[in-house]
């Protein structure tokens, strides 16, 4: 149980930290929480700040996902967390997207998930990141909305998974994809009432170049 606990608590501290609200204060000056969404995710810092300083806030918050899932499970904690690595690395996985979208370092005030959820992603199971990934981009060529993108990657992410989850732990694996869809989602419910309204407002590659 104590291999459980640190796990849970490295994995949430890593996660926990705001990157888009430190870039904000260290290069601008600004809390980025006070501007656009509100929100302290790339999306936000991107279209508040701009395209370099919401790039860096995407891969570092995707870093602080990959790394701990990465390194953790190689540790002694991996063998000594019930079920062994495998369900270290999961549960890792879960605490950092928990840590990202509720970060005690910014008054819970966190992200929706997104770019966590790709770096723990792309580190546990690759297959779907792909296609997750593609779905996202794509959808946000299409259509420009950064929102609508997420939420079909997510949901794209959780189907994969549940097609292609293999022992150990295949229950585990579905039950981490669907639950992180599903917050993904729920984080987005604003967003998803204003594209049914028609009022999303859509990214701007012009902004982006």
């Amino acid at each position: 149980m104590i291999a459980a606990a640190v796990t849970l608590a490295i994995g949430y501290l890593c996660g926990s930290l705001p990157f888009g609200l430190w870039l904000g204060q260290w290069f601008r000056g600004v809390d980025v929480r006070t501007l656009g969404s509100g929100n302290l995710g790339a999306t936000n810092v991107f279209r508040s700040l701009g395209p370099r300083l919401g790039i860096a806030t995407l891969l570092l918050d995707m870093l602080k996902g990959t790394l701990p899932v990465l390194l953790l499970p190689r540790t002694a904690l991996g063998p000594a967390f019930p079920g062994g690595p495998d369900a270290c690395a999961i549960a890792t996985a879960l605490a950092a997207v928990l840590g990202h979208m509720f970060t005690f370092l910014a008054g819970f005030r966190g992200g929706k998930g997104v770019a966590t959820t790709a770096g723990v992603v792309l580190a546990l199971f690759p297959l779907s990141w792909v296609i997750a990934g593609s779905v996202f981009t794509i959808t946000v060529a299409l259509t420009r909305y950064i929102s609508l993108g997420s939420i079909l990657g997510a949901l794209a992410f959780a189907t994969v998974v549940a097609l292609t989850a293999r022992e150990p732990h295949v229950g585990l694996k579905i039950g981490f994809a669907v639950a992180v869809a599903a917050l993904i989602i729920v984080r987005h419910h604003e967003n998803m009432r204003r594209l049914m309204r028609g009022e999303e407002r859509r990214i701007s590659w012009r902004r982006a170049l």
